[in-house]
């Protein structure tokens, strides 16, 4: 249970990206005094974390429903976490942290900065390969850690610096990036098996 907890704890920290959102909600949060700054925060994590848990605990039920194999999410969740962390990571643009700053609690904070494709696309892995459990307890973990981390912005931003910040987030990418090539190759693998 400790290792399957672990296996789904680093894949989803690294699929939500707090570090990498951090930026964005220091940027943001300056402009609202403590009290709304704390509602912000709450609001954008209830929401991804409901979110979330909606998509473990049903998600694999509509994927039924639509026909679509493991082998077929497998592929298109692994191209769509590696253009991701592509992006990110190659073209820097901020088209995951743009839209809808002023509205930031629900969206675009909570869904889809902290919860969107990469996220879905790990959950539904998981929920695969280690039931629910599991999962669900990395998810509270993880959803746990990022409010701390917020919590405590500025002075984490303070002790990382800039660099340190950019660092963190370019490292969860490169990871992220695995492992959508990782599932690619998983879901090639599958498909070849089947048809063979």
């Amino acid at each position: 249970m400790v290792q399957e907890f672990f296996l789904s704890f680093v894949p989803l920290f690294v699929a939500v990206d707090p570090f990498g959102v951090l930026p964005l909600y220091l940027s943001v949060a300056q402009n609202y005094e403590p009290k709304k700054r704390q509602k912000i925060l709450t609001l954008s994590i209830t929401t991804a974390f409901l979110v979330a848990f909606l998509f473990l605990a049903f998600g694999h039920m509509a994927m039924a429903f639509l026909r679509i194999s493991l082998a077929d999410f497998q592929i298109a969740g692994g191209i769509i976490l590696f253009a991701l962390a592509l992006i990110d990571l190659v073209i820097a643009t901020k088209t995951r942290h743009s839209a809808g700053l002023d509205n930031l609690g629900v969206v675009p904070l909570g869904v889809p900065i902290l919860v969107g494709p990469a996220v879905f696309t790990t959950l539904i892995l998981l929920r695969h390969n280690y039931g629910l459990e599991a999962p669900l307890l990395a998810l509270v973990a993880v959803m746990s850690l990022t409010y701390l981390i917020f919590s405590f912005a500025s002075s984490v931003a303070r002790f990382l610096g800039e660099s340190g910040v950019k660092i963190i987030s370019k490292i969860a990418m490169l990871f992220l990036a695995s492992i959508g090539v990782m599932m690619v190759r998983r879901g090639v693998s599958e498909l070849l098996r089947t048809w063979g």
